[in-house]
């Protein structure tokens, strides 16, 4: 049994904690204000800036980075701390994009973490779909990450990474046994240019996806601080507040904290 402290800084950006481990997911530390181009005449403005500095984030063995290419995932300022945030994981396009040693993991691709009196962890990649089928040459390619080590009680720590509910996600239930997911909502349209098209989970899919994976413990990311971002928390806690797994959900606002049994 491990008590894993997650830590909300923004977006989708947390800190997790535990065994000696600092992990940190989607780095965004840009300060509010800027609007960014996603490509293909989408683009999003930044509303909310990041709870904690660069300077006040601390050490970092590793950082998981789900996509190199929107910015709401990897900002500038996120880039320039990469020297400085440990071993980096992410997509095999953003390993080569981003280089300094970056790890490029396609999904169900596996990479062993270690460091001296700490637990060995498993990191296992995961599929994501970014978005319609026939857009992925526009959305890119996208990664979660499930992280296995000893002593887990209910299963693996699990970033979703952005995605919408697919049949890569149903091979995660069937694959891997989860036990604290880490979820990216958010419902992120941009209506002018793609239409309804949803390029990450609302929380009705979200709801599904824990009918799926029968998590133990939930907390939700990626639905605040920008202005592409559909779905907001209200609007969200309300759907999954009626799910069988409501109370596995914990809602962290930016800045606060949550300590879950893994």
């Amino acid at each position: 049994m491990t008590a894993v402290t997650i830590t909300h800084i923004g977006g989708p950006t947390a800190l997790i904690e535990f065994g000696g481990w600092r992990i940190l997911t989607d780095p965004t530390f840009d300060p509010p204000g800027r609007r960014y181009f996603f490509g293909w005449g989408t683009m999003s403005s930044k509303l909310v800036g990041p709870s904690v500095t660069p300077d006040e984030l601390g050490p970092i063995d590793a950082v998981l980075i789900s996509h190199h290419h929107h910015a709401d995932n990897l900002d500038p300022t996120g880039v320039s701390m990469l020297p400085q945030l440990g071993t980096a994981l992410t997509t095999t396009k953003a390993a080569k994009k981003l280089g300094g040693g970056a790890i490029g993991l396609a999904p169900w691709d596996t990479w062993t973490l270690e460091a001296p009196g700490k637990e060995t962890i498993t990191v296992t990649a995961t599929p994501c779909q970014h978005g319609p089928v026939g857009l992925n040459p526009i959305t890119g390619p996208v990664i979660g990450f499930a992280l296995a080590w000893a002593g887990q009680q209910h299963g693996a720590f699990w970033m979703t990474g952005d995605t919408v509910l697919h049949g890569g996600l149903r091979d995660v239930a069937s694959r891997l046994d989860i036990g604290t997911v880490l979820m990216h909502l958010g419902a992120v349209r941009f209506r002018y240019l793609t239409g309804w098209f949803r390029y990450t989970m609302d929380a009705r899919q979200g709801a599904e996806l824990l009918d799926l994976v029968k998590p133990t413990s939930v907390v939700p990311v990626h639905y605040e601080g920008w202005s592409h971002f559909q779905q907001g928390r209200d609007d969200a806690e309300r759907v999954l507040a009626a799910s069988p797994y409501a109370d596995r959900v914990t809602w962290v606002d930016p800045g606060g904290a949550t300590t879950v049994t893994a």
